[in-house]
């Protein structure tokens, strides 16, 4: 079964916003069907509204109860599942000292437990169409940064269940990779990033600018799709070249370019 079938499935967490709206939106484009989760109800609401060929569904990942029931709920209507898109996340920003256990266990609970918690709802589910897991990880859980404990923590804990899902359920035909975003132009982030933040990005990243939400959906569609069909256990970052950076200085880019 592929995606030119028109009956290919995929379930996207986090689908009210951002990255998971988008990629909902390039399912749809390629002729896929979508369920659309989020802990959101009035914005996937939203969302939802002019999206024909989409499922709604309000569920919490981070509730092992919640995701017992929407599996179920998937198992009787559809029999089998495509491709699972873990995106939902929690961004929370602050040094180690103000990091109390409450705030850690917060972010675990929907970055790491609610990608765990999904994806072995979801097993046999995939097993049924051979279909795929793309987790959504960041390029945090790839290079360490300030404030960034329990985020950067829990998304290097997502790029190796990644690595974990596809050594054990590779036998099964079911794929599991990993796409971790480098600074995407959201909403959200336009709205808490100073124009120092911005310019300080720019100058770090080598394309010299942010993402944009629609290049991250493409890489996940593709992973997710019968074009990656050889293609298991892999961490592509989608970060215009930010994490290639890692021992480089800006400054050091620009003299490179004026041939001093």
């Amino acid at each position: 079964m592929t995606a030119s079938d028109q009956t290919s499935l995929a379930l996207v967490t986090g689908a009210a916003r951002g990255i998971g709206l988008a990629t909902t939106r390039r399912f749809l484009a390629d002729g896929w069907r979508v369920w659309m989760v989020d802990n959101d109800g009035d914005e996937l609401t939203k969302a939802q509204a002019d999206l024909d060929g989409t499922v709604m569904t309000v569920t919490d990942v981070s509730d092992p109860d919640q995701v017992a029931a929407l599996m179920a709920d998937v198992t009787a209507q559809e029999g089998g599942l495509n491709a699972l898109i873990n995106n939902a996340g929690l961004a929370d920003f602050g040094p180690i000292e103000e990091t109390n256990f409450a705030r850690w266990r917060k972010v675990m609970a929907t970055n790491l437990d609610g990608v765990f918690l999904m994806s072995q709802a979801a097993t046999p589910l995939l097993k049924a169409r051979q279909g795929a897991i793309v987790n959504i990880a960041s390029i945090s859980g790839l290079r360490a940064s300030t404030l960034r404990v329990a985020y950067g923590t829990s998304k290097a804990g997502v790029i190796q269940l990644t690595l974990q899902q596809a050594v054990e359920l590779g036998e099964y035909g079911v794929r599991a990779n990993c796409v971790c975003p480098g600074p995407v132009r959201t909403k959200l982030a336009m709205a808490v990033h100073s124009p120092e933040i911005i310019a300080a990005y720019h100058d770090a990243i080598p394309l010299n600018r942010y993402g944009q939400e629609t290049e991250i959906a493409n890489a996940i569609v593709f992973l997710a799709s019968p074009e990656a069909s050889f293609i298991t256990g892999q961490t592509l970052s989608v970060d215009g070249g930010f994490e290639a950076t890692g021992v480089g200085l800006p400054a050091l880019r620009t003299s490179a370019g004026d041939g001093s």
